[in-house]
């Protein structure tokens, strides 16, 4: 019997030696580190993704920057480190971006990381009583107390901190006040050397969207190796001398002035204004379209205008030179505001269009004489948006939406 009992104690002892013996434990502790490892690793490549494309004036989408509280911005100090305004004279300019606070036990695993991913990044690491600390150098790096203070520094935030310098004062869009030209049919209307000067059309560059100059007929012919591979019921035509692949019966029927054109957001057909009936209406006879962007006094090439949804195709009757403008009227589709039109308003939001260009602004009337400043924030994507200036505020003076919102 005492033999039986003893082989009992000695198969139990076994059995919790061996499940808690710390070589079973090691691989649920190593998969833990791993996990935390990696969302500590995903943390900075956002922060670094963010701050990277503020610098090159672009805007980085994820939902990382919403997850861990990433902000960017660009702020200029005078020489007595103040902050100024961006678009005037300034001393210092950064880009600064912060995230959200990084738990104190993860402090040498962000050491770490910063060291093996982002040794040259510099101004890169974690916020502690004033100073940047990173794996990568020995000493801390000050940060402004202007810069704490506007973008609300807090000990254990990651913080990414870039000083650039301002190679040409911010551009002013204020509407054209020098003498305007009528060009002769076959020119095209150019500011070039401070004047409007009419420039001859290149006939070998004006061949638009899929279509390639062919030099046996001195004509655009549809360039069939951008030709679409389309499905059994749709066939490949050239619409606005773009291939699309569409349906060979629309279902929709138009009448009056209106042409069927499919909307390529919702994917339905949609009744639009006859751009040729409407241009008879005028004294045009020839609606002229404008040259593709470019430096005055280089060649110049001219493409089909194609006005998005949220705009409107103007024709200036002295010039017969066609334009898009934003259509304030088309604010509520939901291709142009996905969202709730009165929930972006008071002293915090305010609505924007997204402006491609200066050009582009100086056809607007309804922002002639206004002097702005585009940054990073504002997107270009010909759309109507809306501008979170959270405690900052918008700006009532420089403000006038929906065509453009400031924040203080």
């Amino acid at each position: 019997m005492n033999i039986f009992i003893t082989v009992l104690v000695a198969l139990f002892l076994g059995a919790y030696y061996i499940f808690s013996a710390p070589s079973v434990r090691t691989p649920e502790q190593e998969t833990e580190y791993a996990v935390k490892y990696a969302d500590l690793r995903a943390i900075i490549e956002c922060t670094a993704a963010v701050h990277n494309a503020n610098i090159n004036g672009t805007i980085f989408q994820d939902v990382c920057i919403e997850q861990n509280g990433i902000q960017s911005d660009i702020i200029c100090l005078d020489r007595r480190m103040n902050t100024t305004s961006c678009s005037g004279p300034s001393k210092y300019n950064y880009v600064v971006t912060t995230s959200g606070t990084i738990p104190g036990a993860q402090f040498n695993n962000t050491m770490n990381i910063l060291e093996k991913k982002f040794a040259d990044a510099g101004g890169f690491g974690i916020f502690k009583a004033g100073y940047i600390i990173s794996g990568s150098t020995v000493t801390k790096r000050a940060v402004p107390k202007s810069l704490i203070s506007q973008m609300h520094m807090t000990d254990g935030q990651l913080v990414y901190v870039t000083q650039f310098a301002k190679t040409e004062p911010s551009a002013q869009f204020v509407a054209p006040t020098i003498d305007d030209v009528v060009c002769p049919a076959g020119t095209s209307k150019i500011l070039r050397f401070g004047r409007w000067q009419c420039v001859g059309y290149n006939t070998k560059t004006s061949c638009t969207g899929d279509t390639i100059w062919d030099y046996s007929t001195n004509t655009c012919v549809p360039d069939d190796s951008a030709k679409p591979l389309c499905n059994s019921v749709q066939t490949a035509i050239l619409v606005d001398n773009i291939w699309q692949c569409v349906d060979p019966f629309p279902s929709r029927k138009c009448d009056g002035n209106t042409v069927a054109k499919l909307n390529y957001t919702t994917m339905a057909w949609e009744c639009v204004e006859d751009p040729n009936k409407t241009a008879n209406n005028t004294k045009c006879s020839h609606i002229k379209m404008p040259a593709n962007p470019g430096r005055g006094g280089a060649s110049m090439g001219f493409k089909k205008l194609t006005c998005t949804e949220c705009e409107k195709m103007v024709v200036d009757t002295d010039t017969c030179v066609a334009y898009c403008i934003p259509d304030t009227e088309k604010i509520e589709n939901e291709g142009c505001y996905p969202g709730n039109v009165q929930e972006c308003v008071g002293d915090q939001k305010g609505l924007y269009f997204g402006f491609p260009s200066s050009r582009y602004i100086a056809n607007v009337t309804e922002v002639a004489g206004k002097t702005f400043t585009l940054t990073a924030d504002h997107s270009q994507n010909r759309k109507f948006n809306c501008m979170d200036c959270g405690e900052r505020g918008v700006n009532k003076e420089k403000s006038f939406p929906p065509y453009v919102t400031i924040c203080n």
